[in-house]
C-alpha cells in the first residue's frame, strides 16, 4: 500500500461530497463547531453551520466574531479555483465584517457562484491580467435574521504558459 499523494488528494476532493467530509473533519472548523451542510456538484452553491455551543460562545453568550469570519473563508476561493481550473491563480486578498445582530444560535451562511460571474472574471483576466473581486456573503440565524455580513476580496489571475 502507498501513502496517497497530492495529486490523489486533489483529484479525490474533487468531489462535493468528499470534500464536504474532509472539511467537517479539518480541525480549525471541527474545534468551532462550523459544520459544512451542503456542496453542490458543480461547486456554485455551498452551505454552512456554525452553532452555538459553550466552546464557541464568548463571555456575554454570543458567538464569536472570529468564527463568524471562518466560516466563510475558504469558500470563495474553492468554488472559483474549482471552477476557473488549474489555469487560474486564486487567492483570498482581504476580508471586512460588518456585525449587525448578536448571534444567540445557530448561524448559517450560503454562497452561490454565477456562471455570469465566472464570465466576467474569464474576461476581466484574459492575456494574464489580475483581478480583484469582492464577494458579500450574508450570515443569517435559523429564522433568517441578518446576524452579520461577510466582504471578501479575491485575487484571480489566468496563468500563462
Amino acid at each position: 500500500m502507498r501513502f496517497p499523494t497530492y495529486q490523489d488528494l486533489d483529484e479525490l476532493i474533487k468531489r462535493p461530497s468528499i470534500t464536504r467530509r474532509v472539511m467537517n473533519l479539518w480541525p480549525p472548523f471541527a474545534g468551532a463547531s462550523i459544520s459544512i451542510r451542503h456542496i453542490s456538484e458543480d461547486f456554485r452553491h455551498v452551505r454552512v453551520r456554525l452553532a452555538l455551543r459553550k466552546l464557541t460562545a464568548n463571555y456575554l453568550g454570543t458567538l464569536y466574531g472570529a468564527s463568524l469570519l471562518s466560516m466563510t473563508d475558504p469558500w470563495w476561493v474553492m468554488m472559483l479555483a474549482r471552477n476557473l481550473g488549474r489555469g487560474y491563480q486564486v487567492w483570498d486578498k482581504s476580508a471586512q465584517i460588518e456585525f449587525i445582530a448578536k448571534g444567540r444560535g445557530n448561524v448559517y451562511a450560503e454562497f452561490r457562484l454565477s456562471e455570469q460571474t465566472l464570465a466576467e472574471i474569464r474576461e476581466e483576466t484574459r492575456d494574464g491580467a489580475k483581478h480583484l473581486r469582492w464577494f458579500t456573503t450574508d450570515i443569517r440565524s435559523a429564522s433568517g435574521e441578518l446576524i452579520a455580513r461577510v466582504n471578501k476580496e479575491v485575487y484571480v489571475r489566468e496563468r500563462l504558459p
